[in-house]
């Protein structure tokens, strides 16, 4: 995934803002974390990553409550917003950003279909969300989950005049 430019603006963004961001994820298993830390020097603005694929990761790691998850469901808004906010805290980082989604080829619903996933990216003073529904198997799920969650850094720190 090195060969994305998400990884490489990413950098040079918070690089340029003295900013470190960490991950937190369940979809993609550490693929985020991965496709930052694959360039030379992210150590600069990379501060590390979550990998909470199971609900007691969730709370263990993140602080996610456990009521939380079995009102609203793992992959939903509440719950992304819980692990963006919960990476921050956890964590040294200034920027975060949170995956939780149905990547397939099971687990859908007809609430949540393969494919839907919740996204949350957090700083001191923002909270943002959103829910996205990709198509394709699990690779391009998760391929996507990753591309669009790095855009979404950019998106929240960069400046408006630069989009």
């Amino acid at each position: 995934m090195s060969d994305l430019p998400w990884p490489q603006e990413v950098a040079a963004l918070l690089l340029g803002r003295g900013l470190m961001l960490a991950t937190a994820e369940s979809c993609t298993g550490g693929l985020i974390a991965g496709a930052c830390t694959d360039l030379a020097g992210s150590s600069l603005w990379f501060d590390r990553g979550f990998v909470t694929y199971s609900n007691a990761a969730k709370h263990d790691m993140l602080g996610v409550a456990p009521d939380l998850i079995e009102r609203h469901g793992a992959v939903s808004e509440p719950v992304a917003r819980a692990m963006a906010s919960g990476a921050l805290q956890r964590s040294a980082a200034q920027v975060s950003l949170a995956v939780t989604g149905v990547a397939g080829p099971g687990g859908g619903s007809a609430d949540k279909p393969v494919g839907t996933v919740w996204f949350a990216w957090a700083t001191g003073d923002q909270l943002r969300s959103e829910r996205r529904q990709f198509e394709g198997d699990r690779s391009a799920v998760r391929a996507a989950t990753v591309e669009h969650a790095l855009r979404g850094v950019l998106a929240l720190v960069a400046p408006a005049s630069s989009h």
